[in-house]
């Protein structure tokens, strides 16, 4: 091939084309023809040596300008007579014809350039230039149109799902919608605050792994109902709330979609009592209400710079009887520690306390050796991880907590276990369609993602459930700590940006928890630019790697093979 460049480089000042360059010509227009692209040819004399003849369809200039022995400036300056060209800024916007040229002829010796160039209102083309060591240059130009329209589809769908989920989170009243499997499949924000709980305990779930089976049963008998009549369900009942308000909320329940892409809507409202106002109003800095008192409106300022005011108490779920049952609280906090044994009592449990994990150890000793049975450890998350390994040594279910949730919200996270341990806790297939759920099923959870950013999360997600991992996603450094504890993932990718923790304190904070167990859980520093000090924070925050966005289904999965080596089992397999 370089010979016959040789010859056409002759042909260029003049003489004829040598015999056989036309079956090379031939050979070219093949080729670009079955790659739907462009391609121009030139010397080192900047004269054409092959143009192929789908140059015509990006630019309407004379076929004698793709003449071998062209000037390259003489065909450039055909392209700017036309009208067709994109200035690559707005101050270029009056270059003139000799700055332009001297321009593009420089992008033509730079040793490698690309350059996407928008023509006329829909049509995007992409040049690839690249100059040889001989001398030689090639151009390639393809029309990216559809490329362009795919991605800004993409961004399109994604600005729509981001809005949705914006608008739901955004309502001052619970909400969710279940598939027709009655598995829940979005939750807004509000629904999370009444039942004290996150998106990823619900989400992929059914009423009866969250609620006892006789609320559960009633809660599912009218969603059947809406879902098979399409008549919309309205219900009013009493809550009495963990402080022992009492509260008559009305539920409403709406099917929307197509036949045999049914969904269920449902609505919650907390209705006044004795007809006082809503909650509202208290909290209006202006209350504004007609002079026949036909109505009433109130301005409710948010909290700060746009924060959301502080949630209700949390809603009590009636528990079955858990009489007999026997638990084993971990806690040094003498505080939490009392509050736990005052309300297990109040509920019928058999319980104790031990004060740290020598502590823990004998108990369990005396306990095996001596036939009692546990069927629960709460384990305070400010002690080591030597506490989850004995109980995991005994094959003892745990509950990890804070001291806030052990004082405060102790009930209701024993409740919810044994609930679930009762009714089982295998979560149905959602509909594909649906993104919301990052999480199959949790008794195993092979990765774990720190990232707030709601876009990449949905990357995060898509790339992990199309390679059949198990996951879950924490938007917060001190949700991740409280995840990983909780679930001691095989490996985690920690973005370094979060609120709360950032990734720096939250790897540090799980490098300091592992010190003197027997395990290490590989981190994984997600950084979105390439500066030496990230990588250097991360490593010395106690990350095994880094990897850079945007994240690919390769990237992960090189991770994956070099610090997990094949420990990670892959549902898909």
């Amino acid at each position: 091939m370089s010979a016959g460049f040789e010859k056409a480089d002759t042909s260029s000042v003049g003489s004829e084309m040598p015999a056989g360059t036309s079956l090379q010509t031939a050979l070219f227009d093949a080729v670009c023809e079955s790659l739907d692209a462009a391609f121009i040819v030139y010397d080192k004399t900047d004269h054409m040596i092959f143009a192929s003849r789908q140059v015509l369809d990006f630019f309407p200039i004379s076929a004698t300008m793709l003449r071998p022995g062209t000037r390259l400036r003489d065909f450039l300056g055909a392209i700017y007579d036309t009208g067709i060209r994109t200035p690559s800024a707005s101050n270029q916007g009056a270059l003139s014809r000799e700055d332009w040229l001297s321009q593009k002829i420089a992008s033509h010796w730079r040793e490698r350039f690309e350059a996407v160039e928008r023509h006329g209102t829909d049509r995007w083309i992409r040049f690839g230039k690249r100059r040889l060591a001989s001398g030689y240059g090639v151009c390639v130009i393809q029309d990216i149109s559809e490329d362009k329209k795919r991605e800004e589809q993409w961004r399109s769908d994604l600005e729509r799902v981001q809005l949705t989920e914006d608008i739901l989170d955004n309502l001052p009243f619970p909400l969710f919608v279940k598939d027709r499997n009655l598995n829940y499949v979005a939750i807004n924000i509000a629904f999370c605050e009444k039942y004290q709980t996150t998106v990823d305990e619900v989400l992929g779930r059914k009423s009866g792994d969250l609620f006892s089976k006789e609320v559960a049963q009633r809660f599912e008998e009218s969603d059947c109902h809406v879902l098979e009549t399409g008549e919309m369900s309205v219900s009013r009942q009493r809550q009495v709330s963990r402080d022992g308000v009492e509260r008559d909320i009305v539920t409403r329940k709406h099917r929307i979609g197509k036949p045999g892409r049914y969904f269920l809507v449902s609505t919650m409202q907390d209705l006044p009592r004795d007809g006082a106002d809503l909650d509202e109003f208290r909290f209006a800095s202006t209350v504004i209400t007609s002079s026949k008192n036909s109505y009433r409106r109130a301005y409710v300022p948010m909290n700060g710079s746009g924060e959301r005011r502080e949630p209700a108490a949390m809603e009590a779920i009636v528990p079955e009887n858990f009489s007999g049952r026997k638990i084993l609280v971990v806690t040094s906090d003498v505080v939490a520690e009392a509050a736990a044994l005052r309300t297990l009592a109040k509920y019928g449990f058999e319980a104790c306390s031990v004060r740290g994990e020598d502590e823990e150890e004998h108990f369990l000793e005396i306990a095996n050796s001596s036939g009692i049975s546990l069927d629960l450890l709460v384990i305070d998350n400010q002690l080591g991880m030597r506490c989850l390994e004995l109980a995991k040594q005994y094959g003892l279910p745990v509950l990890v907590m804070d001291g806030f949730q052990l004082a405060n919200e102790l009930t209701f996270q024993i409740a919810r276990h044994f609930n679930r341990s009762n009714h089982g806790q295998v979560a149905e297939s959602i509909d594909a369609d649906w993104e919301f759920t990052t999480v199959e099923e949790m008794n195993t959870l092979d990765v774990l993602v720190a990232e707030d950013n709601d876009i990449n999360q949905i990357v995060f997600s898509q790339i992990l459930e199309g390679l059949g991992y198990r996951y879950l996603i924490a938007p917060s450094g001190d949700e991740a700590v409280r995840l990983w504890t909780e679930h001691q993932p095989k490996i985690i990718l920690m973005d370094i940006s979060l609120p709360g923790f950032n990734g720096f304190e939250a790897a540090r904070l799980i490098r300091q928890t592992e010190e003197g167990g027997s395990s290490r859980t590989p981190i994984i520093g997600v950084i979105t630019q390439a500066f030496e000090r990230d990588r250097a924070e991360c490593a010395k925050a106690g990350m095994d790697d880094v990897i850079m966005k945007p994240v690919s289904p390769d990237i992960l999965q090189g991770i994956f093979q070099k610090y997990l080596a094949g420990d990670i089992r892959q549902a898909n397999l």
